[in-house]
């Protein structure tokens, strides 16, 4: 554990370098703005991967009218008998938007193909579409970056451990992520097979190690930053008025109002 704890990138190096880009990223949101783009992420991986964390660090500094993250709950019974992309393409990008997607339609070639919930049917038929519904959203002008976060199963296993002794990140943690470990060759055949089908020119996957989560968070965010023809785009100019005399306004006394008790004097 002491050798994996040097090995990770220094959190002085890391922190200097992740406010960096996520100034970079402002600007990315401004000229998607500026230029009427479309950006969607996807970011896909096995559970514990990083992705959640990587997701939360992109989308700190943005502005959240214009750059959302999409987490699908699981479908209602109507979405079941929809096709199977339509709730994804409800959350697309208008102009000027970001949209990152914290698990996407990949779930049918991973976890409902694994778990069995979805048919080989279903499944075989969302490889064949994938494409062809990826290469749609390209030619149609969407920005489209794929990311799978890689980690390895004592890395996987050991984050696992942690979410399960930690209270506030216990709730990381569902049955289906721990039958997972149990399913480890199960989902790696799904994955290969999942890229052998959809690495497509138009929409290719990008792989992220992630084993340590501080560089591959650096490592995507540089990358994504990278693939894009983003410019810095002037901001408009603002200048602080100068705040008018006084009227005769009087603030009401203390004790007509409720205030929250000062818990901080007690600490």
């Amino acid at each position: 554990m002491a050798d994996d704890e040097a090995a990770k990138l220094p959190r002085k190096v890391y922190e200097r370098e992740l406010l960096r880009l996520q100034t970079e990223l402002v600007k990315v949101q401004e000229w998607v703005r500026a230029e009427g783009a479309r950006l969607v992420v996807v970011f896909e991986g096995r559970d514990a991967a990083g992705k959640g964390g990587t997701i939360k660090r992109v989308a700190e500094h943005l502005n959240p009218r214009s750059a959302r993250i999409a987490a699908l709950p699981k479908p209602t019974e109507r979405q079941r008998t929809q096709w199977y992309f339509q709730r994804y393409v409800e959350q697309l990008p208008a102009a000027g938007e970001i949209v990152l997607f914290d698990r996407s339609w990949y779930n049918r070639a991973g976890v409902e193909h694994v778990m069995g919930f979805c048919t080989k049917e279903e499944h075989q038929r969302f490889l064949r579409q994938c494409p062809i519904f990826e290469r749609m959203l390209v030619e149609d002008g969407i920005l489209l970056r794929k990311y799978w976060f890689s980690v390895s199963d004592a890395v996987q296993q050991e984050r696992f451990r942690r979410r399960l002794e930690d209270p506030v990140r216990r709730w990381k943690l569902s049955p289906m992520d721990l039958e997972s470990l149990t399913r480890w060759e199960a989902y790696s055949r799904a994955k290969d097979e999942m890229l052998v089908h959809t690495d497509v020119i138009e929409a290719p996957w990008y792989v992220v190690e992630s084993d340590d989560k501080r560089r591959a968070r650096l490592n995507m965010i540089a990358h994504l930053l990278g693939s894009l023809p983003y410019h810095e785009v002037p901001p408009p100019v603002l200048e602080l008025p100068e705040r008018p005399a006084s009227t005769g306004y009087q603030r009401p006394p203390r004790d007509l109002q409720t205030y929250v008790p000062d818990h901080t004097a007690t600490l």
